[in-house]
């Protein structure tokens, strides 16, 4: 009945180089070798595989990116059990403290506050177990005068005439959400020091995927990502980074969505 289906040749050596791949990127990022739970031992060990011995060799994004995309990720996804892993696998390959801080703190206005909270209590974990000493430098630039202004600015740079016909046409009882969207979201975390634009923006796009359910919000960040310099194919490898957390119908809307942008 089934001597008619075509197995991949030397299968066994095929999964035995994809363990050893895994196991290879894992030591490279974590400095030691993964620990499988005997209690889900299959699992865990298509988990490794797979995320390590595939996601993580796949495309060209520098190993502190694919780090800081995990980390907004994970958070958006509340995927707490994992961001101690990751954050130190972050300072591992070079980011540093405030790197990574901007990264969670950039997720506060899109995934809520209360999700921010929870990873930085694990990574602020990591961070007294590595002897950074804690609070880091403000990375903040704009004060109560300029919140406002400064974000509408980079609003305005990166999406275009469409921001200030929202502000002009908004009803009188919903003007105070654009402002807010202006000043909060845009002036207190986009005009922060501690990452780029670029990186800013990407990250933005990928914890509104992460999210699910947001295509509106992702089709505008996927378009603000081309303005400020990020590629089609930059999006698709950062999307590719967060399969295994936010699974395949999240990751393919997302793709649809990338597909459909100019």
């Amino acid at each position: 009945m089934f001597s008619c289906i075509n197995k991949p040749k030397n299968s066994l050596n095929m999964i035995g180089e994809r363990t050893m791949k895994a196991n290879e990127k894992y030591r490279e990022l974590l400095k030691r070798d993964f620990e499988v739970s005997k209690e889900d031992e299959d699992l865990q060990n298509i988990f490794n595989n797979f995320v390590y011995g595939e996601v993580y060799n796949h495309g060209s994004l520098e190993p502190k990116l694919r780090e800081l995309i995990t980390l907004v990720s994970l958070t958006a996804s509340q995927g707490n059990g994992m961001i101690a892993e990751h954050v130190e696998a972050a300072l591992n390959v070079g980011a540093s403290a405030i790197e990574i801080k901007e990264a969670l703190y950039q997720c506060a206005p899109y995934v809520g506050f209360p999700k921010v909270f929870s990873a930085l209590e694990e990574a602020n974990k990591v961070f007294k177990d590595k002897n950074i000493k804690l609070p880091l430098p403000s990375q903040a630039t704009v004060s109560d005068n300029t919140r406002f202004e400064k974000g509408l600015e980079i609003q305005t740079n990166t999406f275009g005439q469409r921001i200030l016909d929202a502000h002009a046409n908004a009803p009188e009882n919903q003007k105070h959400i654009q402002n807010y969207l202006s000043a909060m979201c845009f002036g207190d975390f986009y005009t922060r020091e501690g990452l780029d634009m670029k990186t800013r923006e990407l990250l933005t796009f990928i914890m509104i995927i992460s999210l699910g359910g947001q295509e509106a919000q992702a089709t505008g960040h996927a378009r603000g990502n081309l303005s400020v310099g990020n590629s089609k194919d930059t999006l698709i490898e950062a999307v590719t980074q967060c399969i295994p957390y936010i699974g395949y119908p999240r990751t393919l809307n997302a793709i649809a969505i990338i597909n459909g942008i100019n």
